[in-house]
């Protein structure tokens, strides 16, 4: 499972809607993203759509990849990077962003946002 952006639809409308776009990262579990620019780019293409239309980040537990994607999107946002891990702990999951290669690959990304 990857982490994907997408589009929802609200549920009382599925039957009529269109398929969401989505767009992988190739991202393993508890891994790091196969390429860091594809997953900056999946990403900063989220958060640039996220200003006018609903977007998802998933993998398949919602904890580790999804973790480090949203630390990353709170990063785009203005949340200083030594903060990030836990304002999403606090608000995602509490074992969000699961290993310390993520969290070493989260202070490589806030390097490269700067």
């Amino acid at each position: 499972m990857r982490p994907r952006a997408s589009l929802s639809c609200p549920p009382a409308l599925l039957p009529s809607c269109p398929p969401a776009p989505t767009r992988g990262a190739g991202w393993r579990d508890l891994r790091l993203p196969a390429s860091t620019e594809d997953a900056h780019d999946a990403l900063r293409e989220a958060h640039t759509r996220a200003a006018y239309e609903r977007v998802e980040i998933a993998c398949g537990g919602g904890i580790g990849r999804t973790g480090a994607a949203i630390a990353v999107l709170a990063m785009m946002s203005g949340l200083p990077a030594d903060t990030v891990v836990a304002w999403v702990r606090a608000n995602h999951h509490p074992r969000a962003v699961e290993t310390r290669r993520q969290r070493a690959w989260i202070t490589s990304v806030a390097a490269s946002l700067s």
